[in-house]
């Protein structure tokens, strides 16, 4: 039983990531897509905010933090986390459509706790794909909350890497 342990408790050790505090970073390696594509209305016209979604075809997913900063809001479940950057910009990482009704399962949040301070690149949430996608849309959404009075520009571009920038608070 020891050895199936340790091996749940392994985590993927990633490469670290070098952004600054106004930059963005790509989620995980991964297509990025046009969130009007998105199965649910809420994010594909970018009711929250502005929406960039991501999608991979990957059995499991480590989805790491978009930014710099502090790790403001962490759902219980996993399916969701926001990160609020030294500018005040809060940004929302949103796993999934309706994944919430999973109550966690499919999902294993890592190290972080809500509080911590992070670094663009960090591992905050392993995620089943293939559980979870035989129910669910597993776009995975990027979702500028707040711009506290900072304009945000964020690019779309085909295929992205975990921590290659994606945009920028001017």
């Amino acid at each position: 039983m020891k050895l199936f342990d340790a091996f749940r408790k392994k985590q993927e050790t990633l490469a670290p990531v070098t952004v600054t505090d106004t930059q963005i970073a790509a989620i995980a390696d991964c297509e990025m897509m046009n969130v009007a594509d998105v199965k649910d209305e809420m994010f594909a016209q970018q009711m929250l905010g502005q929406t960039v979604a991501f999608l991979s075809d990957a059995d499991t997913l480590t989805v790491c933090a978009p930014a710099n900063g502090t790790l403001s809001v962490m759902f219980p479940t996993g399916h969701a986390f926001g990160i609020t950057m030294e500018s005040g910009v809060a940004l929302l990482v949103h796993i999934g459509v309706n994944t919430v009704e999973e109550n966690g399962s499919g999902f294993t949040i890592l190290k972080k706790k809500q509080g911590d301070s992070v670094k663009a690149g960090d591992p905050i949430v392993t995620v089943n794909l293939k559980q979870l996608r035989k129910k669910y849309d597993m776009s995975t959404m990027l979702i500028v909350t707040d711009t506290n009075g900072h304009e945000v520009k964020i690019e779309t571009v085909s295929s992205v890497t975990r921590g290659q920038i994606i945009g920028e608070v001017l």
